[in-house]
């Protein structure tokens, strides 16, 4: 049987989690605090552990868990398996990288646009040749109510129903469940748009926390992938463990 290897994206609050056998997704938890994830690496005993994380200071979790098994971190000094030719590479979000890699899993032969509906919006573009330049990123769903609230004397705080409002709101609310959903999905069909006519046909992915809400709204069909953070995290923990049995 093929070892254990752990993959976490972890966030500002909490964690997700998934683990691999080659490259099957064979368990998968999320909501997971630091101490949860140790719970986790000293049952299971995984062989590896690689993290992907937004939090800076990560060294006495890495130091926790080095004393039960071998673990990376993703970082712009670990060796990835695409053709990075993005300017300031040490700025780009390690989960911005893993969702090519996991996009090149996914769709061996295709370029990819990436699309992560998260707290941020982001567009990510590779190529079939596995060259990876940027995107983009907007606002995500959440922070566009709260903005509307926050940086006005008198517009409420909404919170979005799953159906896709009315273009014309007949109240306050409507309309702004009007301008902020039907603004996203307007962003996110343009730059489709915009992608195909600059680079021909490829493969739209959709992940992120606010993925399954947007998927029905898109005009054209668009694979969700909810784990394609994790599925590129144990891509390229796969690849770093490979170039190191080979020298």
């Amino acid at each position: 049987m093929h070892a254990l290897n752990l993959c976490i994206d972890l966030g500002n609050t909490f964690g997700k989690a998934g683990f691999f056998r080659q490259n099957h997704l064979v368990e998968y938890h999320e909501q997971l605090s630091e101490k949860d994830l140790l719970d986790l690496i000293r049952v299971k005993q995984p062989q590896q552990v690689i993290i992907s994380s937004v939090r800076k200071h990560l060294g006495e979790l890495i130091d926790q868990i080095k004393q039960y098994t071998e673990v990376m971190v993703l970082d712009s000094e670990l060796p990835v398996p695409f053709n990075n030719h993005y300017d300031t590479p040490k700025t780009l979000g390690t989960d911005r990288i893993a969702g090519v890699i996991g996009a090149r899993v996914l769709y061996p032969n295709q370029s990819c646009l990436v699309i992560d509906a998260g707290t941020c919006i982001t567009y990510d573009f590779i190529d079939n040749q596995d060259n990876y330049y940027g995107g983009s990123i907007s606002l995500g769903l959440q922070m566009r109510f709260k903005a509307l609230n926050h940086f006005t004397q008198q517009l409420p705080l909404i919170t979005p129903a799953s159906e896709t409002p009315d273009l014309i709101g007949n109240n306050t609310q409507n309309a702004i469940l009007s301008g902020v959903i039907n603004g996203v999905v307007a962003e996110i069909n343009g730059i489709m748009n915009d992608y195909r006519e600059k680079f021909g046909n490829f493969a739209p992915i959709l992940c992120g926390g606010d993925a399954a809400f947007f998927e029905s709204k898109i005009k054209e069909s668009i694979f969700v992938a909810s784990n394609l953070i994790l599925i590129g995290l144990n891509r390229i923990l796969i690849y770093n463990v490979e170039k190191t049995i080979k020298s």
